[in-house]
C-alpha cells in the first residue's frame, strides 16, 4: 500500500460527490466559529472539532452540518469557503470537481441569491487560476425543507444560472422525504438542460433509488449503496450505465453501513454497476478523496491499474464535454504509464 499511497497522491482525479459546506476544513470552520463566537455552538478550536464531528446517526449528522452552515453568513464567507475547498482539492491533484451546493440554506439565512452566486463564481475563476481546479456546481434541494425549498432552489438555478452550474440534486434525510414529490422541479431543471443527480439509497432501501430513476430521471445517484440489496436494480443500473457516487467512509460515519468491511462496494462492482469514489463531507468524516481511494483499494483488492481505472470512471461519469473528458483521461493514462 505504501507504493499505492504515493500513486494515489499523484494521480489526476475528478471528484463528483463532495458537499460545499461539508468540505470546510477544521481551520476554516474554527476561523468562522471564532468570528461568530458567542453566537454558535461550533468550537473555535480545530482540535475540538473531531469530537464535535462524532455523529450518533444520520439525523445527528444533519443537525451538526446545519450548525456549520450557520457560520456562513455573508458572501465573503461563501467566497473564502469555496476558494479554500479548491485549495484542498488541488493539493490532492483533483483537476475537476462537481460541488454539491445548497443555495437555499444560505439565501434563507440572509445572503441574496445574486451575491451568493457571484461569490462562488468569483471563487471558481480564482480556483482555476491559482490551483488548476475546475469547479462545477450541483444545486441541491435540502429535502428536509420541503417543496418551498425545491421551488426556491429551482428559481435560483434558472434565474442566476452561474457559470459551471451543471446539475440539480436532492440531499438531506431520505427517511420521511419521498422522492416522487420533487418530480415537477426535476422535470423543470432537466428541461432547462441541468442533469439529474439526487441522493438516494443511502439510509433507505432500494425503492428510493427506483423512485430517483423513475420519477426524477436520475443520471447519477448520490450514494445508492442500498442497491446492493436488489439484484434487479443492480442489473438495471448496469444496463443503463447509471453511476453510483460511492462515499465509503461517509457511509460508516453516518451509520448507513455498520463497519467498513461490510461496505457493499464490492457487491456493486461485481454486478457491473458503474461506481465513482468520492469523499462527501471529508473534514467532517475525517477523510479525504485520497483516503477514499485507499479504502477502495482495500475493499476491491486493486493494483495501480485498478486505481487508475477508478479515476477514469469518475471522468466518464462527469458532466463534462467529450473533449474535456478526453484531455483528463489522457492525463490519467500518461501518469499511469509513467508510474
Amino acid at each position: 500500500m505504501t507504493d499505492l499511497t504515493a500513486f494515489i497522491a499523484g494521480l489526476p482525479k475528478a471528484e463528483l460527490h463532495v458537499h460545499h459546506v461539508g468540505s470546510a476544513s477544521p481551520r476554516i470552520v474554527a476561523e468562522l466559529a471564532a468570528r461568530y463566537e458567542g453566537d454558535t455552538a461550533v468550537p473555535a478550536d480545530p482540535a475540538a472539532l473531531a469530537d464535535f464531528f462524532a455523529f450518533r446517526d444520520f439525523a445527528h449528522f444533519i443537525e451538526i452540518y446545519l450548525s456549520v452552515v450557520d457560520l456562513i453568513r455573508d458572501d465573503a464567507d461563501v467566497r473564502m469557503l469555496t476558494y479554500e475547498i479548491a485549495r484542498e482539492l488541488g493539493r490532492q491533484q483533483v483537476r475537476y470537481a462537481e460541488l454539491t451546493v445548497t443555495p437555499y440554506s444560505h439565501v434563507r439565512r440572509g445572503i441574496p441569491a445574486p451575491a451568493f452566486c457571484a461569490a462562488i463564481s468569483d471563487a471558481r475563476s480564482a480556483a482555476a487560476r491559482d490551483f488548476g481546479v475546475e469547479l462545477s456546481w450541483c444545486f441541491d434541494i435540502p429535502g428536509e425543507a420541503g417543496l418551498a425549498a425545491a421551488e426556491q432552489t429551482l428559481r435560483i438555478a434558472l434565474d442566476e444560472r452561474p457559470d459551471g452550474l451543471v446539475s440539480f440534486g436532492l440531499g438531506g434525510p431520505e427517511i420521511g422525504v419521498p422522492r416522487p414529490q420533487f418530480k415537477p422541479y426535476f422535470d423543470a431543471a432537466r428541461a432547462a438542460g441541468l442533469r439529474s443527480v439526487p441522493h438516494a439509497g443511502e439510509t433507505t432501501g432500494p425503492e428510493t433509488i427506483w423512485d430517483a430513476v423513475r420519477e426524477l430521471g436520475a443520471e447519477r445517484i448520490g450514494h445508492g449503496v442500498s442497491a446492493a440489496r436488489d439484484p434487479e436494480l443492480m442489473a438495471y443500473l448496469a444496463e443503463h450505465r447509471i453511476p453510483l457516487e460511492v462515499c465509503p467512509t461517509s457511509n460508516v460515519r453516518t451509520r448507513a453501513v455498520p463497519v467498513i468491511d461490510e461496505h457493499p462496494l464490492p457487491v456493486l462492482v461485481a454486478a457491473g454497476v458503474p461506481v465513482t469514489i468520492n469523499s462527501d463531507d471529508p473534514p467532517m468524516f475525517g477523510t479525504s478523496l485520497e483516503e477514499e481511494y485507499a479504502v477502495a483499494v482495500r475493499l476491491l483488492d486493486l493494483d495501480a491499474a485498478g486505481v487508475a481505472g477508478l479515476a477514469r470512471s469518475a471522468v466518464d461519469a462527469a458532466f463534462l464535454p467529450a473533449d474535456r473528458k478526453a484531455t483528463l483521461r489522457a492525463e490519467i493514462d500518461s501518469y499511469a504509464a509513467a508510474s
